[in-house]
């Protein structure tokens, strides 16, 4: 009987010793995965949000849906201008003279694709809808675009974004729900992940610099 209980004992230590180890891990793994999947999430956020402005810059809008995005990138192109000063001599009918005239010629030199120019010779703007590491294969970004008036004047804004629960699904549920309630300058502040906003003149991004850092490199 002394024997059984004195495993017991041990059995407990070990059990213990474990937990205290793990409480002290568990964060620490938690940091580590969310790290990994928050920055390949911002990278195709980014994306997003570089093609965007290419459509707003060439179409005066952002695109509403993906499939409108994508044809975007493969058919538009930018065109490349140069501009240079120019001055002339024109009469002046009031004082019945010459007059030196100043202004700007703006002279187009040619075109280069969307795609080219934003993705070179990579496909991943093909991909940039999906959510990396979501537990549906072909989960999507829920991505908006509309009209809002700023200052009298009608603006086109749009919004990419997908819940950190959806990215983080399959890890501990009361971290994931501690996690969607930071809001400080050095976390993803909020629920989701998000660029843009729907109710400004905005295209950054909800998250630290931590994370640009992270995606430059990539």
């Amino acid at each position: 009987m002394k024997k059984i209980i004195q495993i017991a004992l041990w059995a407990l230590s070990i059990f213990f010793c474990y937990m205290i180890v793990r409480s002290v891990t568990a964060p620490i793994e938690f940091n580590k995965t969310k790290q990994k999947r928050y920055t390949a999430v911002i990278h195709r956020l980014k994306d997003i949000r570089d093609a965007q402005e290419a459509h707003r810059v060439i179409t005066g809008k952002y695109a509403s849906n993906f499939d409108e995005l994508e044809k975007f990138i493969e058919t538009s192109k930018f065109t490349i201008t140069s501009q240079r000063d120019t001055s002339w001599t024109e009469y002046d009918k009031s004082y019945r003279i010459d007059v030196m005239k100043q202004g700007v010629v703006i002279d187009t030199l040619g075109y280069v694709s969307v795609k080219d120019s934003l993705f070179k010779d990579s496909d991943r703007y093909k991909k940039m809808r999906f959510v990396p590491y979501a537990q549906k294969k072909e989960q999507e970004f829920v991505m908006k675009s509309q009209m809002i008036d700023k200052n009298g004047y009608k603006v086109s804004v749009f919004e990419a974004s997908v819940p950190k629960e959806i990215v983080l699904w399959d890890l501990d549920k009361e971290a994931v729900a501690q996690e969607t309630l930071k809001n400080t300058v050095d976390d993803v502040k909020g629920k989701d992940i998000k660029v843009g906003s729907l109710d400004d003149v905005n295209s950054n991004g909800n998250w630290p610099t931590l994370y640009d850092a992270k995606t430059s490199r990539k």
